[in-house]
């Protein structure tokens, strides 16, 4: 199922961006999500912190699940579960 544009400025998960929609990273919070704490710094780790560029760009068929993130100019696959933790802001 297609993911629909998120109106620019507005806030969204990761998971709910359309293909390749830009956005910057607001916030990380696994505690909503049940993840463990640890969680949070793997996400940092490979870049996903505050400001940083972000875009989806595949989804596993039929599922969509795991997601294939661009953060920066790496590409790294997530868990929906995972992307889910990571608030964005669409941009334009």
């Amino acid at each position: 199922m297609p993911h629909a544009l998120v109106a620019a400025n507005r806030p969204a998960t990761l998971d709910q961006l359309a293909l390749d929609q830009p956005a910057r990273v607001h916030r990380v919070d696994v505690s909503a999500a049940a993840q463990p704490a640890e969680r949070r710094q793997q996400l940092a780790d490979i870049g996903l912190v505050n400001g940083e560029s972000v875009a989806v760009v595949a989804r596993a068929w039929p599922a969509g699940d795991p997601l294939v993130v661009r953060i920066g100019h790496s590409r790294f696959a997530l868990r929906r579960a995972e992307a889910a933790c990571v608030h964005v802001v669409a941009l334009e």
